[in-house]
């Protein structure tokens, strides 16, 4: 979630104007009551209503093992590409390994199959401009690739074999180790960072599956066997999902998939992550970083699911609350007061678990706690002074309107009915999506505030130098220092 408005800087000619105005004879002023404003040529162009929102849908086939398969022809260029979701991830790793399903899939596609190793496959692919790679995520992991459509048998092929036959070679997982491990000692450079990761940590908990972080000693333990485990236990038919885009015969590629994917055994599908979720304890937590002149503060809180039904009223409201530079939040607390030279936040809501209702602002050390007052005095607006017309009409017009360049590519939909899939969403959910906008009024904007929106619920992280924030934090509540050294880390870090 990228919430921060870019600062642009004031124009210096806007002072000449205004003061210049200000000079102007009396009679200037009573003629422009009197005469009638010129319209402006692009006032005279026509807005059309928004054409009804019908994405092409893609073919699917669910074959008998439960493998489900997207296919979406695009025959605009001669590429096809794909990609293999397979249900589990982070959040269902073990605690003592935190990091594994991010090794897992940085290893995967390095170390090649049992009879292609990954430095020969790199060349074997660049050969043919064609690309194979391998993740790990928060729910699931995958393999993607890409090539021309002539390449495609043979590319896909090797898809194949690196899903039933991977290699896991412990050079490769050693230096993905290596990779991961100088992130985590290097974690502590940047102060917006730190107070991502704090918030998120206060937010959900240091134990919770999203709120874990990989340290020096998770990394270390995960071991080759791991590796090899985690894709026993979640490669199976049930588990996979599997999409394609390009320029294809759907009924030839649908039987080439299924040549491929029909012997694989069904298996079991692996059970999201049963996770108990409880609000952040409110207060102040401040961590010291002695090396900067400026405050990074997030405001954080659970939010909620997608399949809630007040998702598209709290969609809504966030446009109101901070959707651009027209938006409350920045025009009152960056604009007008000039407090901040970012900020923005949302209640945010995720597929199948909580989201965060996160606020941060960036700031200088002296106007910390200014800043931080002003932005919760917007938040709490929100609960009191419902959205206006005008402010009602333009945050659905730029909801509606940015949302159909989200899916303006069969290949951006095709990926978010897979995603759509993977969490139980209905196949229409994105044409759901605007017909519950367009309905929302401003009525519906408070109740949902009045419904979610509780700030003395918030948990306040700042991460700033604590010299130069005056007046202190302690003007806000309670204070708790947060310890943010890298446990393991060697002592000069």
């Amino acid at each position: 979630m990228n919430f921060i408005t870019p600062l642009r800087p004031l124009r210096s000619s806007f002072a000449t104007f205004a003061f210049a105005v200000a000079l102007l004879p009396l009679a200037t002023p009573l003629y422009a009551q009197t005469a009638k404003p010129t319209p402006q040529p692009w006032q005279s162009i026509p807005i059309p209503p928004l054409h009804e929102f019908k994405p092409v849908e893609p073919t699917i086939v669910t074959l008998p093992n439960g493998v489900k398969i997207f296919l979406e022809e695009d025959h605009e260029l001669p590429f096809i590409t794909g990609f293999i979701r397979i249900r589990g991830g982070s959040r269902d790793e073990p605690a003592d390994k935190v990091g594994l399903v991010s090794l897992y899939g940085a290893t995967w596609r390095t170390s090649g199959t049992t009879t292609n190793p990954g430095d020969a496959l790199d060349d074997q692919l660049a050969a043919k401009a064609a690309t194979i790679e391998t993740g790990g995520g928060q729910a699931s992991s995958f393999i993607s690739w890409s090539s021309f459509t002539k390449d495609f048998d043979s590319v896909f092929a090797t898809s194949i074999d690196l899903l039933e036959h991977p290699a896991f070679n412990e050079s490769k997982l050693n230096l993905a180790k290596r990779s991961t491990e100088s992130s985590i000692l290097r974690r502590n450079d940047d102060a917006s960072g730190i107070v991502r990761r704090e918030a998120i940590q206060i937010a959900y908990g240091k134990t919770n599956p999203y709120g874990r972080e990989s340290e020096l000693s998770t990394v270390s333990a995960v071991t080759l066997d791991d590796l090899k485990a985690w894709h026993e236990k979640t490669f199976n038919g049930a588990n996979l999902i599997v999409g394609v885009i390009g320029d294809f015969d759907a009924k030839q590629m649908e039987a080439k998939l299924r040549a491929a994917f029909e012997p694989i055994p069904k298996g079991t599908q692996l059970a999201s992550a049963n996770v108990d979720f409880t609000d952040p304890t409110p207060g102040i937590y401040f961590a010291n970083k002695s090396d900067v002149d400026q405050s990074n503060v997030y405001m954080v809180g659970l939010g909620t699911e997608q399949r809630n039904p007040d998702f598209y009223a709290l969609s809504v409201m966030n446009e109101v609350f901070s959707g651009g530079f027209g938006s409350r939040v920045v025009q009152n607390v960056r604009t007008k007061l000039g407090l901040a030279y970012e900020v923005g936040g949302s209640f945010g809501a995720a597929y199948d678990h909580p989201g965060l209702f996160a606020v941060g602002l960036g700031t200088k050390s002296s106007s910390t706690v200014a800043a931080t007052k002003a932005t919760l005095d917007e938040i709490r607006r929100l609960r009191t002074d419902p959205p206006t017309p005008d402010e009602l009409r333009k945050a659905k017009d730029d909801l509606l309107n940015s949302f159909i360049f989200r899916y303006d590519t069969p290949e951006k939909v095709l990926g978010e009915q897979v995603t759509l899939a993977v969490y139980g969403y209905p196949a229409d959910f994105l044409e759901q999506y605007r017909a519950g906008v367009e309905k929302v009024t401003a009525a519906d904007v408070t109740r949902v505030a009045l419904k979610y929106i509780q700030p003395e619920k918030l948990a306040i992280v700042v991460v700033g130098n604590t010299t130069e924030i005056q007046p202190p934090l302690s003007t806000l509540g309670k204070t708790t220092q947060l310890d943010i050294t890298i446990p393991g880390a060697p002592k000069n870090q």
